[in-house]
């Protein structure tokens, strides 16, 4: 099947393997128009540092601009937060900065500056943390190749026009959260030490300015984290849904839970749950959208066997957590690659298996019975085609065959078969149908 390889893709490529350019990403693009307000910020900085500066850009999170305009004093008045290097130093000088403006008398001025830790900007939180009242400016940094990251956390002090550091920690992911349901929100790491030994924690600000730390250690195998995705596991707890890389080409998941008896994982302690072991970039997903997240784990299509080649179609299994336990909730098949599933109805389990039209670059869901071979001529109940331009689109369209999305030049189609035992309506075929961001 011809691959649509996404955009996204190419940029997640980019972030896990490094830049090996010699530059940095933001060199590579043209700085987006600044706005009139933002036009005053950045001529109020420059007089105040100095001509000779790049504004810098976090690469994730809510804030992407590196003006950063809001409340971090509780004043009610917004200040500007302005993330910023110096040019025309030596490489191994600290370039990255931070400068605070705030407007008075309806002029913007700087009224403090500090350099920052790495190189790059990662991500940024402006947020209250816990009990405690103060607004926390939160940066993620990297150095530029951004194997390694730290999160630091300022505290604006605007009586001596200053911002402090109160906190500094190395990860590999983090995010601001509320784990659990207090309606506050907590800082939640993960990191791995030099001796490879994984850890989750979440940190929590009291009334008093104190963290108080829960922590948990994580699984001895995990050597990375490749998607964590912070939601529902039933209808009344939220976790956090871990897939790290666990092996070579490899990933496991593992769901944590943080109440008052800390940071733990839902599997602690029990037995004969099933494993969760399967291909880099099967990620955790709600695959049906009812707001509970489903953890894709591979099996066998009828007719293969793990005695075939490498190039078989694995059947996917979506489980779900009940009871500690995990569960199928449904099955069927995902492409990674191309970015869909499709969740085969309950009657076809069983009965219908999988094969490649190579020919024309289908997939096709056919009828199964124990004789049957992958090249069978057996009922076809559904081709799945991806054309990339829109003469491929129109040609299969005149065919029979119904769009069922589009991305850019990519069209995902799709057509059935009448069958009176296993025929699917359009209905059906429209709600097993999923584009897979």
């Amino acid at each position: 099947m011809k691959k649509f390889i996404l955009s996204v893709a190419v940029m997640s490529a980019m972030t896990l393997g490094g830049c090996s350019f010699g530059t940095s990403i933001d060199s590579l693009m043209a700085p987006p128009k600044l706005s009139v307000e933002q036009e005053q910020i950045y001529n109020t900085l420059k007089d105040a540092t100095g001509q000779n500066i790049r504004l810098k850009y976090p690469k994730s999170g809510n804030y992407l601009s590196s003006f950063i305009i809001e409340d971090i004093d509780s004043d009610d008045e917004n200040e500007a937060v302005v993330f910023y290097e110096k040019t025309g130093f030596t490489s191994d000088e600290s370039t990255l900065r931070i400068n605070v403006l705030d407007k008075v008398d309806g002029k913007w001025r700087s009224v403090c500056d500090t350099s920052a830790e790495g190189s790059e900007i990662e991500k940024v939180a402006i947020s209250k943390l816990g009990t405690n009242e103060r607004i926390n400016i939160i940066v993620g940094t990297s150095i530029l190749n951004r194997s390694e990251k730290n999160v630091t956390i300022y505290d604006y002090d605007i009586d001596n026009a200053t911002i402090e550091i109160n906190f500094s920690h190395s990860y590999n992911y983090m995010d601001i959260l509320d784990l659990d349901n207090d309606e506050t929100k907590e800082l939640f790491i993960l990191s791995s030490s030099s001796d490879s030994v994984s850890e989750a924690a979440a940190y929590k600000l009291s009334s008093d300015g104190k963290y108080h730390i829960y922590s948990t250690k994580l699984s001895e195998n995990y050597t990375e984290f490749e998607n964590v995705v912070y939601g529902n596991i039933d209808n009344e707890r939220k976790g956090i849904y871990i897939d790290a890389v666990s092996g070579t080409g490899t990933i496991g998941t593992d769901i944590l839970t943080f109440s008052s008896q800390g940071l733990k994982s839902v599997f602690e302690g029990e037995e004969n749950t099933p494993s969760t072991s399967r291909s880099s970039g099967y990620n955790t997903t709600d695959i049906d959208g009812d707001g509970i997240y489903e953890i894709p784990v591979q099996s066998h299509f009828p007719g293969y066997s793990s005695e075939d080649d490498n190039q078989q179609i694995t059947m996917t299994n979506w489980l779900y957590l009940n009871d500690n336990k995990l569960i199928r909730k449904c099955s069927g098949y995902y492409s990674i690659s191309d970015g869909y599933a499709f969740v085969m109805p309950e009657k076809w389990l069983g009965k219908v298996t999988v094969r490649l039209d190579t020919l024309n670059d289908e997939i096709v869901f056919y009828k199964y019975t124990n004789n049957s071979e992958k090249s069978s001529d057996s009922a076809d109940l559904l081709r799945i085609y991806i054309a990339e331009d829109t003469a491929s689109k129109e040609d299969r369209i005149s065919a029979g065959y119904q769009l069922m999305y589009s991305k850019g030049e990519a069209f995902y189609l799709a057509s059935v078969t009448d069958d009176e035992e296993l025929g699917i309506s359009t209905g059906e075929l429209v709600l097993c149908f999923k584009y897979i961001k």
